[in-house]
């Protein structure tokens, strides 16, 4: 029943957090701008239409938070060339696997497409994928199913035959709404952190994973 695999992007294929929380901090130093003291945990896993507007309330200006939200990718994209990115343990052996199988592959994130084309570069992903469903893609962010189940339509799967892999709570609601399998990995945060919002399967990292514990999913509960 396995028709396609999405995978969240930071914190499942990469960990890039600390880029993108400097560059929140970055950016509020440069604008005069007052960050929340647990800014980065408040907005993860959110797109920065929320974000800005909703969590950071800099701002209701719909053009001020297109300028802000542009200016902080940028300045992620600055930070991350000075870093060595690499991908996260078990990432491109479940790829390859996954391709081996003919199991189409997609990424559905809250980050704009450029950051996701950037860092694929960077950690040797190129023609993984067969879509990319990014920021700019959707209106609703997650919990909010909409990337998701754009995801499946582009690869011309069944949402209840998918499986997503995701690393934050509001990741795993938007999985389930979407009616996928959903998996979750403790790379960002633990596992008590997912109740009561339960995922079909917890993971530490991609290493863990094998193409028959994913098949093996559709023998669980629905």
């Amino acid at each position: 029943m396995l028709e396609a695999v999405i995978f969240d992007w930071d914190g499942v294929v990469v960990d890039s957090s600390a880029a993108h929380k400097a560059s929140w901090e970055q950016l509020a130093e440069e604008r005069k701008l007052v960050l929340p003291v647990d800014h980065f945990i408040l907005s993860f896993g959110r797109i920065n239409k929320v974000i800005i507007p909703e969590i950071f309330r800099w701002t209701l200006d719909p053009e001020l938070i297109k300028e802000l939200g542009d200016q902080k990718e940028f300045l992620y994209r600055e930070i991350l060339e000075k870093t060595d990115l690499v991908a996260l343990p078990g990432a491109l052996n479940l790829f390859n696997d996954l391709k081996d199988a003919g199991i189409p592959m997609a990424i559905g994130t809250s980050t704009p497409l450029k950051n996701v084309e950037a860092v694929i570069e960077m950690i040797g992903a190129q023609d993984i994928f067969d879509t990319i469903i990014s920021s700019e893609d959707v209106r609703a962010g997650k919990p909010d199913p909409e990337v998701f189940l754009k995801a499946a339509s582009a690869l011309g799967a069944a949402p209840e035959n998918c499986v997503v892999f995701e690393d934050a709570l509001y990741g795993i609601q938007a999985a389930l709404a979407a009616r996928m399998k959903a998996v979750a990995l403790t790379t960002t945060h633990r596992v008590k952190h997912f109740d009561p919002t339960w995922p079909h399967m917890i993971v530490s990292s991609l290493a863990d994973v094998s193409l028959s514990m994913l098949l093996n999913l559709w023998k669980q509960r629905g």
